[in-house]
């Protein structure tokens, strides 16, 4: 499976694409930042961060989209900046016809390092561990990114599993599909 992972943010957005399999360290593919500046109309900063989003996803052809979930944070304007950068993420992800999945950054923390409660520092060791690299990702945007991708691969396919299965069991409890 491969993965784009992207660490939504207005000023700097952090993409990685990792391929691998649940249960073992994975392949990096390239991870990259993708920058606006903070003086720029925020109109101009959203489509630049769609078309730079874009073009990824039609380089890299991954199979889904990781998504870290905005979380609430005190510093509304930072907050605001990072739910539009998500947004743009996700309809990157669904323009593309891909499956998009979003995380929180407890549960990527969980997955990676075994710590939903982990620090940025070992996000990164682990995440350079992981991926076998010979430096760590930067700047922590990029290694965040990589950590979605990362969390994705593997609990995003069980996560699917679970989804299908309750929509399945519904169904049978109505009396089958709706029409």
């Amino acid at each position: 499976m491969r993965v784009l992972g992207i660490d939504p943010g207005l000023t700097r957005c952090g993409v990685g694409v990792v391929e691998g399999v649940p249960g073992r360290p994975g392949k990096l593919i390239g991870y990259y930042v993708v920058h606006s500046e903070p003086d720029e109309d925020i109109a101009l900063r959203l489509l630049h961060l769609d078309k730079s989003l874009g073009e990824l996803v039609a380089e890299h052809q991954p199979d889904s989209v990781a998504v870290e979930r905005v979380f609430s944070q005190h510093n509304v304007r930072t907050v605001m900046g990072t739910a539009q950068a998500s947004a743009v993420a996700i309809l990157a992800g669904s323009r593309a016809g891909l499956p998009v999945q979003t995380y929180t950054p407890s549960e990527v923390k969980a997955a990676v390092t075994g710590s939903g409660t982990a620090g940025k520092a070992q996000v990164t060791s682990m995440v350079t561990r992981l991926l076998g690299l010979d430096a760590p990702p930067r700047p922590a945007d990029a290694a965040d990114a990589l950590a979605l991708a990362i969390c994705h691969i593997w609990r995003g396919g069980t996560r699917a599993r679970i989804q299908a299965a309750a929509v399945a069991a519904a169904s049978a409890r109505r009396g089958g599909p709706r029409r």
